[in-house]
């Protein structure tokens, strides 16, 4: 069933606070309710980057600036980045934090509308941002449209507490106030996801359940 819970202007208005405060509270949200950390992030989001990249809904830019710094310590290659958000003052974080990179171009545009042609793209990203799309359906099949054919995207998803009390509880009041504030529209059950993916045209390649944080890698058919 598509999910419309919140229109974009809604979810762009939740994500209206200033760079600063909405890295302090992703930081937050990141540890006590997805129960994960920078570092696991790191490990699963900085391999997906083909030659050309597109970084969905990459707020201030920060995990982005982490993972491409943790990709130059691995002696990784550079690859030529799109990154975009619907969100225009987190955009304006991202577009201060990386105007002196000639290799990331900052967009404003909705993941389910991409103004980029068919099969453009090698590789794709969602970090910690399902949640908030106002059409997930719409979003993962217009990713899929501009991926090549063999291009991967590589996402997570918050999942409804799984952790042992008391974190359980932790992220679940977390959970309700991102509910209250707009910027969460609902948790995940696993199945969800993968079969949104799937329903979408996707082939799962990698998937695996850490805290209360679903990470899944797939790949457009050849």
């Amino acid at each position: 069933m598509e999910n419309t819970g919140k229109t974009r202007d809604e979810i762009a208005e939740a994500y209206s606070s200033p760079p600063w405060w909405y890295d302090i509270r992703g930081f937050f949200i990141l540890t006590f309710a997805y129960n994960s950390t920078i570092w696991a992030q790191l490990r699963f989001f900085a391999p997906n980057f083909g030659n050309n990249h597109l970084e969905v809904a990459c707020g201030t830019g920060t995990l982005l600036e982490m993972i491409l710094r943790w990709r130059k310590y691995k002696k990784m290659p550079t690859s030529n980045i799109v990154g975009i958000d619907y969100a225009e003052s987190m955009l304006a974080g991202a577009i201060k934090r990386f105007k002196d990179n000639p290799d990331v171009t900052l967009k404003h545009a909705d993941a389910a509308e991409l103004p980029y042609p068919d099969n453009f793209f090698d590789t794709a990203n969602i970090a910690n941002s399902i949640h908030c799309f106002p059409s997930i359906e719409g979003s993962l099949k217009d990713i899929l449209r501009v991926l090549k054919p063999g291009g991967t995207l590589a996402c997570n998803v918050l999942l409804y507490p799984r952790t042992p009390w008391p974190f359980n509880r932790i992220a679940q009041r977390i959970n309700d106030w991102g509910i209250k504030k707009g910027i969460l529209y609902t948790p995940y059950h696993k199945d969800e996801l993968k079969d949104k993916l799937l329903e979408a045209g996707y082939e799962v390649t990698y998937e695996n359940i850490s805290g209360n944080c679903y990470d899944v890698v797939c790949r457009k058919p050849q």
